[in-house]
């Protein structure tokens, strides 16, 4: 790994995420709203999250909206697709644009551009983050519900065999 992440790691206490990558919460609000499921749920959380050349974001979902602010380091893609089958890719990074937001509801992975680089963003959750609400998606079935986007889905699934 790249000697700048490990110190970001290091220096942030980042811990390895279920999704890939490493992360810290470093917010969660004191204020409590009700989400779109009844459920109660923090305002606000938001954390440091850093991927590496070496390990991707894998296809995920949330149920609130999550929007990734670009913080250091070299560009990094998004990927989505929206619980319609609408497929987007977004590029956050040092020239801009700094941040982007993945609705509800919509699969999403994400990965450093670059060999040997590092992306450090900072992940706003509203209503904020619980695990509970945090869906690992299974590649495959992904490619069979959105065939058409097989390709972009396979970029994070590369066992997955063409």
């Amino acid at each position: 790994m790249q000697s700048r992440a490990q110190r970001l790691i290091d220096e942030l206490a980042l811990s390895a995420h279920p999704e890939g990558g490493f992360y810290r919460e470093i917010f969660r609000s004191a204020n409590q709203v009700v989400d779109a499921c009844g459920r109660r749920r923090s305002a606000l959380t938001v954390i440091y999250f850093l991927l590496t050349a070496e390990c991707h974001s894998t296809w995920h979902r949330l149920t609130s909206d999550e929007t990734w602010h670009f913080a250091a380091g070299s560009p990094l893609l998004v990927e989505l697709i929206s619980s319609a089958g609408a497929h987007e890719m977004c590029s956050l990074g040092p020239a801009g644009p700094w941040q982007a937001t993945i609705r509800a509801g919509s699969a999403f992975a994400a990965r450093v551009a670059g060999a040997g680089a590092y992306s450090l963003v900072t992940c706003c959750v509203a209503p904020g983050f619980e695990f509970e609400d945090f869906t690992l998606l299974d590649p495959a079935a992904l490619i069979d519900a959105f065939p058409r986007h097989a390709a972009a889905i396979r970029r994070y699934a590369p066992a997955l065999a063409e």
